[in-house]
């Protein structure tokens, strides 16, 4: 795997990866900026749409309907599809689908293919797949342009250079377009990568996509974006190969007046995206000759037969819930050793390892709420992330050191004699822990309270997880059982 590439297989657990996100003032002020602007321009054109909250539900009422009829709607796009001209593949994992792309473009005679953004193939590494079958990948959607000349990862799922500024992305481009002068406002910085990547659609004739739909009545092949180099790749090329999640299909072309209207709000705080693309199979003398797409599977059906965690599947990528969330605007996406970053990619990174990989994902979260407020059609996210966390738990075992604390505290609360004793031996050994501090301001303690126990800052071994980012009060002296007797006798 390259550098440039995340894998929750090797990835270090999100606490320990978070860490170094927070010393990185740099990145932590670019999310911030990013996602305050989002968020704005979001609420502003959320809060014009009075049927707002219609929307979403019915949007979420498709797509829950879809995962209920999964099979027949996939069958349905691909009878469809393949009656206007181009062929459907199925892969199970994502080796297969790696072998069905490297198999199509070698078969175009390609050494170079042209990409669209997509999540999807960033989600089984196609790039480094393609390389070490001697085909280059172009990436041009500006942020994952950035990201690929600067050797770096994505941060974001609709933004994936967020944490960069346009200082940095100045000097990725001097150094990798081996250019002797560039300016340094945002119009300079377009110009320079358009120049870049105009020789590349116009040379380069296999491009590789993904898709934001896929549309069951009419086999068609929705994508939306916002620069045009989706629509460059979608019609110059002479073949075109889409990998695409079996989820994303939605059953009727009406079907999409819901979905373009919450995906742009959600996502990039736009009415609607400035470049909506459809294909559905081919037209002599209108795009590509062959169109490929390859349904991939890679664990979704296993996340399908989640009752609980199959809502993760309705997710249509808008990013919503990552610029919502506090811990995402301190952490940034590289935390998350994943592509899918943020409260969504907490929830489906986990499932789509099928919980070998990402444990520690479901507790990158407060669980605030604000993911599910914002999120356009309506996965409860905090609801997933518990029911993650109980599969965590369940997967290590009553044996865990988490799971043996739990039962000897569940033992203590259930006896009166052992919660008195545990209280006490508690007292005894925070002596040479607890600091005594100055009392707060206007705040005085209840008659007859101890006030001058004060704050546990550290403690050892497996408790230190506790005090890195929280105080814990200390025991008083006289507990208010205690106090009360004291007055009764």
């Amino acid at each position: 795997m390259s550098e440039t590439e995340l894998d929750p297989r090797v990835a270090p657990s999100f606490p320990k990866a978070a860490k170094a996100s927070l010393r990185d003032a740099q990145l932590r002020a670019n999310v911030r900026r990013a996602t305050d602007t989002i968020q704005a321009k979001r609420h502003k054109l959320v809060e014009e749409k009075k049927d707002w909250q219609e929307l979403r539900e019915s949007a979420r009422q498709i797509r829950a309907h879809v995962l209920e009829h999964l099979r027949v709607y996939l069958e349905e796009f691909e009878r469809n599809f393949t009656r206007a001209g181009g062929h459907v593949h199925w892969a199970r994992n994502d080796r297969e689908a790696q072998e069905i792309v490297v198999a199509i473009a070698k078969e175009a005679g390609a050494d170079e293919v042209i990409k669209i953004k997509s999540m999807t193939t960033e989600e089984i590494h196609l790039n480094d797949a393609l390389e070490a079958a001697g085909i280059h990948a172009y990436e041009t959607d500006l942020a994952e342009l950035i990201i690929q000349l600067g050797h770096d990862r994505p941060s974001h799922i609709v933004v994936p250079a967020l944490h960069k500024n346009r200082a940095q992305i100045r000097e990725i481009f001097l150094r990798e377009m081996h250019l002797t002068e560039l300016g340094e406002n945002p119009a300079d910085l377009a110009e320079a990568a358009r120049k870049f990547l105009r020789e590349k659609f116009l040379r380069v004739q296999t491009a590789v996509s993904g898709a934001n739909f896929l549309i069951a009545e009419t086999g068609g092949v929705c994508i939306v974006e916002s620069e045009g180099n989706g629509r460059m790749c979608l019609t110059l090329p002479e073949t075109l190969i889409s990998v695409v999640g079996i989820e994303k299909v939605i059953p009727r072309f009406a079907d999409l007046e819901v979905f373009l209207q919450v995906l742009a709000r959600s996502a990039t705080g736009e009415r609607m995206n400035p470049y909506n693309s459809i294909w559905s199979g081919v037209t002599p003398g209108d795009g590509p000759r062959n169109m490929h797409v390859v349904l991939l599977d890679n664990a979704r059906t296993a996340v399908l037969a989640d009752s609980e965690g199959r809502q993760t599947l309705q997710c249509i990528r808008c990013a919503a819930c990552l610029n919502a969330c506090p811990v995402y605007r301190q952490t940034g996406g590289h935390a998350y050793g994943s592509v899918y970053a943020g409260p969504i990619g907490a929830i489906l990174t986990p499932q789509l390892m099928e919980m070998q990989h990402g444990e520690s994902l479901p507790y990158a979260s407060s669980l605030c709420g604000a993911c599910y407020e914002v999120c356009p059609v309506k996965i409860n996210i905090p609801e997933v992330l518990i029911h993650l966390r109980n599969k965590v738990v369940a997967q290590k075992g009553w044996y865990a050191p988490e799971a043996l604390a739990m039962k000897a505290m569940a033992s203590v609360f259930r006896s009166e004699r052992r919660f008195r004793a545990a209280q006490r031996l508690a007292r005894m050994a925070q002596l040479p822990l607890a600091r005594r501090d100055l009392p707060i301001v206007g705040q005085d303690a209840p008659t007859g309270q101890d006030s001058g126990s004060g704050w546990v800052k550290w403690l050892p071994g497996i408790f230190g997880g506790w005090t890195q980012t929280r105080d814990l009060r200390a025991i008083p002296r006289e507990s208010f059982r205690e106090w009360w007797e004291s007055r009764l006798t």
